[in-house]
């Protein structure tokens, strides 16, 4: 199944107090990614559905 987007999830790391982040092709695969960035009392994650440009669904 073709997909028109993405899911790009920013986070704090905690270890090093850098806004990070990673990309993921499934929601819920991001959302599991993101459950596990707010373990801590000072973590937070955000995910965003990214649409994908017509170059990187060529790729």
């Amino acid at each position: 199944m073709e997909t028109n987007q993405y899911f790009e999830v920013t986070y704090l790391d905690s270890d090093c107090d850098h806004i990070r982040s990673e990309t993921f092709d499934d929601l819920s695969d991001a959302e599991r990614f993101a459950s596990r960035r707010v373990a801590d009392e000072h973590g937070w994650a955000i995910i965003d559905a990214v649409p994908v440009q017509e170059s990187r669904q060529a790729a």
